[in-house]
């Protein structure tokens, strides 16, 4: 039995700062010196590990075992949905109709910066919405490297708009957890997010304008960025304050995407040669060995033209804008993988349903050898649970067996599908283990509880740094609902001591966090292995990094003036 001591030096500054090495560890090899993210995750396991059995007295054994069973929630978590919703995607690219949801998107607008706020930012939350767990950024940057754009560019794309819906992700998810980590109810705190999310995504769009095409960009076609942002920021504002979180950004992204499409029935940006819009007769070049399809088995020689209206077969041919025309059928099975997905998750939000999945479909057991108490001597949670019906993975997966069916594959192409798209992430999946262990060696240990308790310190300017406290969480957990499990009753704690709104404080945590999946290794490693560039994690990293700081600081900033006369009217 292992008792946790949050100031094992004696001094609790000390403490944090040594708490706070291995993921300063990760940051640094990440981005300053360039490292694989599968080793530098591996050293900030092993920093951990030592910290926790040196520092904070953790028997050896009992350390290890915290590490293997955060890899192992990983697993459940992550894996298991990536893999599925990666797969249903190579599904639709093995049987041709990628291409035709490609030309349906591109249809929308014939510039290829305003397809980007679309696929990134629209659909993308709707994925997040629906799965969430890096779906979002692997689609949609494989479906921006498509329309013209450089992996790297698009997968830096995917994950900054993988920002103002993570909080309301795989629905409502994050704040469900936090409701149950904090005992407190979760409409307060979906109420609360919205009133802060909201504010962050009518910026998202013009973030995303500027990394496609600079100020030219932001000069050109603001007006879609602004149409985007504010009608997703209103929808999610609305229905978390008045409906549902659960379905806020469902509506959202719908809202957003078909706003966009009306704006460009009477508007269209300007645009000039150098402009990649394809669609007026310029082209984008797609590095070599960029894979697009399933297991990455079509590599594009340099140069290849990707034309916007067009898109990239099965085959990796290029296609002409208007070279054939789709039949109703053929876009409606495009986008059926998707709208099963709706459809599935909806049946499965119904409460007589989601009570007989949780019933019959859930086994949770000890964790066995592993037994750990909090400073006041109660048992922390070490129950592994085996969600093997309900869980979004497991959706996600009868989902694909669904498209199956509907994109009339054999079986049998679905079994060989599905071992390419494992095979896609490679190192990806040591990546994501490694730094589920990392998280839960440093909290079952007491080092993350350290650094929340050293931040709580601050006092008043603490409603300036809990959105960090979150941030710190899903850069190490790689979700927001993790960080929410480990922070969340934390920053309760800490509001009723300050005599602050504990709804301010926990939804912060949810808010600051989400700026972080931009950064996080896993999703790094998702991005990468998704655009088949994996090992340029650190160059990933670097292009995110200050997007990902400036949004924090800026969150930062609401949720300070929120706890004070100036913003606190929005504090419901």
């Amino acid at each position: 039995m292992f008792r946790q001591n949050l100031d094992p030096t004696g001094s609790l500054t000390l403490s944090a700062l040594l708490a706070l090495l291995p993921l300063f560890l990760l940051l640094a090899l990440l981005g300053g010196l360039k490292w694989k993210a599968h080793w530098a995750s591996l050293v900030a396991l092993g920093a951990a590990l030592v910290i926790a059995v040196l520092t904070y007295s953790m028997p050896v054994g009992q350390a290890l075992n915290a590490g293997a069973f955060g890899a192992a929630l990983s697993v459940l978590s992550i894996l298991w949905i990536t893999f599925n919703a990666i797969w249903i995607y190579n599904l639709t690219v093995k049987s041709g109709h990628f291409a035709v949801l490609r030309r349906a998107f591109a249809s929308i607008s014939d510039d290829r910066r305003i397809q980007a706020i679309v696929i990134a930012f629209s659909f993308g939350a709707l994925l997040e919405a629906l799965a969430g767990g890096g779906s979002p950024v692997a689609i949609c940057a494989v479906m921006l490297i498509a329309i013209g754009f450089h992996p790297i560019k698009a997968a830096a794309l995917a994950l900054i708009a993988d920002t103002a819906p993570v909080a309301f992700g795989g629905l409502g998810n994050p704040i469900t957890i936090l409701g149950t980590s904090t005992g407190l109810n979760p409409e307060d705190f979906g109420a609360m997010a919205g009133r802060q999310t909201a504010v962050l995504a009518v910026f998202v769009p013009f973030i995303l304008l500027g990394v496609a095409d600079g100020r030219r960009g932001l000069r050109q076609a603001w007006p879609a960025a602004l149409t985007g942002g504010l009608t997703f920021g209103i929808c999610q504002f609305v229905f978390s304050n008045y409906w549902s979180y659960r379905l806020c950004d469902i509506f959202a992204a719908i809202a957003s995407a078909g706003a966009i499409m009306l704006l460009n029935r009477v508007w269209q940006p300007a645009s000039d040669s150098v402009t990649t819009s394809v669609a007026t007769g310029g082209s984008a070049e797609v590095p070599a060995a960029t894979r697009v399809m399933a297991g990455g088995s079509a590599d594009l020689p340099a140069a290849t033209p990707v034309l916007a209206g067009g898109s990239l077969d099965g085959s990796g041919a290029t296609v002409e804008p208007g070279s054939r025309d789709d039949s109703g059928g053929e876009i409606f099975r495009a986008f059926a993988p998707y709208i099963i997905i709706v459809v599935l998750f909806s049946v499965a939000q119904i409460n007589a349903v989601k009570t007989w999945l949780a019933t019959h479909g859930v086994w949770t057991f000890a964790w066995p050898g592993l037994h750990v108490l909090n400073p006041g001597g109660k048992p922390v949670n070490t129950h592994y649970v085996l969600n093997y019906l309900g869980a979004t993975g497991t959706l996600l997966f009868f989902s694909g067996l669904l498209t199956l069916l509907v994109l009339r594959m054999t079986p049998l192409t679905g079994l060989k599908t599905y071992g390419e798209t494992i095979r896609q992430f490679g190192w990806a999946i040591f990546t994501i283990l490694c730094v589920f262990a990392l998280s839960y060696v440093m909290n079952l240990s007491g080092q993350i509880s350290t650094l929340g308790v050293w931040l709580a310190r601050a006092g008043a300017f603490f409603a300036f740094l809990s959105p960090i406290v979150g941030w710190f969480g899903v850069t190490i957990t790689g979700t927001d609902a993790g960080s929410n499990a480990l922070f969340g009753n934390l920053q309760v704690t800490a509001a009723h001591q300050l005599g602050a709104a504990p709804t301010l404080f926990g939804a912060a945590n949810t808010s600051g966090g989400v700026m972080a999946k931009m950064i996080s290794p896993q999703n790094l490693a998702i991005g990468t292995a998704a655009v088949g560039m994996v090992g340029s994690e650190g160059t990933l990293f670097r292009r995110v990094f200050g997007w990902s700081a400036l949004l924090l600081f800026l969150m930062c900033l609401l949720v300070w003036l929120q706890s004070t006369p100036v913003l606190g009217w929005m504090v419901p």
